[in-house]
């Protein structure tokens, strides 16, 4: 098995660990030297793994004493992908802040009037999937890659689509968990997108990456309970 699957299968097997012993927050995960125990992997590859979980928040170290459990992932995520997945899905997120954030800067300053329509549109269409009680994840692509098509670049676009499988599974929980919470999350959510909107349209890139990266962490924290 590749280092890379044994990191992921750490990641999903101390997300298990998390779940099933019902681990609180502050709650001190097993030693490096007990995980590699219980995955039967070497402790190189549990120390991966972890620093991936502190990266996506769901864990930190504390010198001296170990890692402790800072968030746990929503329990309705497993119906959205296997648990081996998340570590590939949420680490698209690192890509997703460099990546989306400067496109919506690009868009800011390089979009048409046609692309600005497209982009309002799009908003509009999101906007009444929220409202509704129905699903909302293709509305959600939909304004996501207007604002990349607006880069004029077209490696932009050909490096979003790319992530694709992540980018949707991580759209489809994010609402449906969402859902599950009191109004003010969907709230929330809405606007998130109305600020990237906004920035796009009276041109202010640098705006614009802000409210991008500030959706995308509100969205990476929203998977947690």
């Amino acid at each position: 098995m590749q280092e890379g699957r044994l990191a992921d299968r750490a990641y999903a097997g101390i997300i298990e660990i998390i779940n099933t012993e019902d681990l609180e927050i502050g709650n001190r995960l097993p030693s490096e030297a007990r995980l590699a125990e219980i995955f039967g992997i070497s402790r190189t590859m549990v120390r991966e793994a972890l620093v991936r979980l502190a990266s996506d928040g769901i864990t930190e170290a504390r010198r001296g004493a170990g890692s402790f459990v800072k968030r746990r992932p929503s329990m309705r995520l497993g119906s959205h992908m296997q648990m081996m997945d998340l570590s590939a899905t949420m680490g698209s997120y690192e890509v997703r802040f460099v990546l989306e954030a400067e496109a919506a800067r690009l868009a800011a300053m390089r979009r048409s009037v046609e692309q600005m329509s497209a982009i309002q549109r799009a908003m509009d269409n999101l906007r009444a999937a929220l409202i509704s009680t129905g699903p909302a994840h293709l509305e959600d692509m939909l304004l996501h890659r207007a604002i990349v098509l607006a880069t004029a670049n077209p490696v932009f676009l050909s490096c979003f689509d790319h992530m694709h499988e992540e980018v949707d599974r991580i759209m489809r929980a994010g609402v449906d968990i969402s859902r599950s919470r009191p109004p003010e999350a969907i709230g929330a959510m809405l606007n998130e997108h109305e600020m990237i909107v906004e920035a796009i349209k009276v041109q202010d890139g640098d705006a614009a990456a802000l409210a991008m990266r500030w959706h995308l962490s509100q969205g990476r924290k929203r998977l947690m309970p």
